[in-house]
């Protein structure tokens, strides 16, 4: 595998020596200071290319270059952005950068209920909770449709969990959900969000997935003419929310998008912890029978159950069987390697990771500290070198 660092650019407390020092060679990116829609051209992109080879490592793979919201709703500048992304996807080509990853989840890209839950050791994670979602829904956001997608037990739930949070963590509720985590392109007010998440009220699951196809139909061609692995990322989390329809969540959601566009770059990014979350996911399944589009990988646990909730675990203690999922990667890898291909090692990164040690005191984005990444980091290259073996 080749291992990789997630780096949020130049103003990320994470400096690029850091990440040589953790013994990572490859740096996953992206030019986050440009706007949602506006082309990145090859000035910018050799720009940042630049800073990360001074450093002695390589930018091998874009996260993310976000899709535009107008390009999910299919808005009447739906074709001027799609014109723009393929635009961005042939000069990140030219720069030699081959292997993007992207999302197709409306309004909010991954999303967590808490970004500081203490954990018995003292160390701290990101958290999911149903039923601070379902308050921030009903209560906060007052969405008007949102007692329709539930039921009065979630309903009574939320309310329960509403009396038992004062304003500071209703406040951290709101920034947690819809200030922009890390990687996430839009950040909002309250208002603001409720606003957008209302502009998808006639989108349903099948309106959304045509979205998809219609961006697929004109960018595939694109990534197969410039050589460019294209990669979905399932949401995060794999259900709805704010009852936006999510359509990368199952397999049988990938098995549409993937016979659609039989091309190898419409491609996959295998991230077990979202798949993870799902307990109707098998994740071995999942990767065997989409190996062949698996171009990037993002490797993180969760601990879950089964009502929707779910907390990021250390990489391996949770409920994804990990050895397992590295044994399948491995074992991918020298299949491609067999077959000639000479680029046959999977692009990898350990996504997300608790806050431990020295970086409890530091200021950091979360889940993406340096020390529990490199711990996870190095737990992935010692499974990997002991299976290896």
């Amino acid at each position: 595998m080749k291992e990789s660092f997630r780096w949020f650019g130049p103003k990320d407390p994470v400096k690029l020596r850091y990440i040589k020092q953790a013994g990572a060679t490859n740096v996953v990116t992206a030019l986050h200071h440009i706007s949602n829609g506006d082309v990145w051209t090859a000035k910018e992109i050799n720009k940042r290319k630049k800073l990360i080879e001074k450093e002695g490592l390589r930018w091998s793979v874009v996260e993310s270059l976000p899709v535009h919201e107008d390009i999910k709703k299919d808005s009447e500048s739906c074709l001027f952005y799609i014109k723009n992304y393929i635009e961005s996807l042939k000069n990140l080509s030219e720069c030699g950068i081959k292997t993007v990853c992207y999302n197709f989840m409306p309004v909010l890209d991954w999303t967590r209920t808490s970004v500081e839950k203490k954990l018995d050791d003292g160390s701290k994670t990101m958290e999911f909770s149903k039923e601070a979602l379902d308050a921030f829904d009903l209560f906060i956001v007052k969405r008007k449709k949102a007692k329709e997608c539930l039921s009065k037990k979630e309903i009574n739930d939320a309310e329960l969990y509403l009396k038992k949070i004062d304003s500071t963590q209703i406040k951290n509720l709101t920034k947690s959900i819809i200030a922009g985590l890390p990687g996430s392109e839009e950040s909002y007010e309250v208002s603001d969000f409720s606003k957008r998440v209302n502009e998808y009220s006639g989108v349903t699951k099948g309106l959304l997935r045509s979205n998809l196809i219609k961006f697929l139909s004109k960018i595939i061609p694109v990534c197969d003419k410039y050589d460019v692995k294209l990669c979905i990322h399932p949401d995060d989390p794999p259900f709805s929310i704010f009852g936006l329809p999510r359509i990368v969540s199952t397999y049988d959601d990938l098995l549409f998008i993937f016979n659609l566009f039989p091309s190898k770059n419409n491609g996959l990014t295998y991230c077990t912890g979202s798949f993870g979350v799902r307990l109707d996911n098998d994740l071995i399944k999942i990767f065997n029978d989409f190996s062949k589009r698996v171009h990037f990988i993002h490797l993180r646990n969760i601990k879950k159950d089964n009502k929707e909730n779910f907390f990021e675990s250390s990489l391996l203690k949770g409920d994804i069987d990990m050895i397992s999922i590295m044994k399948i990667i491995i074992k991918e890898e020298e299949n491609r390697l067999k077959k000639g291909i000479i680029d046959y090692e999977i692009h990898m990164r350990p996504d997300h990771g608790l806050q431990i040690l020295d970086d409890l005191n530091k200021k950091s984005n979360p889940g993406y500290s340096a020390i529990g990444r490199l711990k996870s980091l190095a737990e992935i290259r010692g499974l990997s070198l002991a299976l290896s073996s």
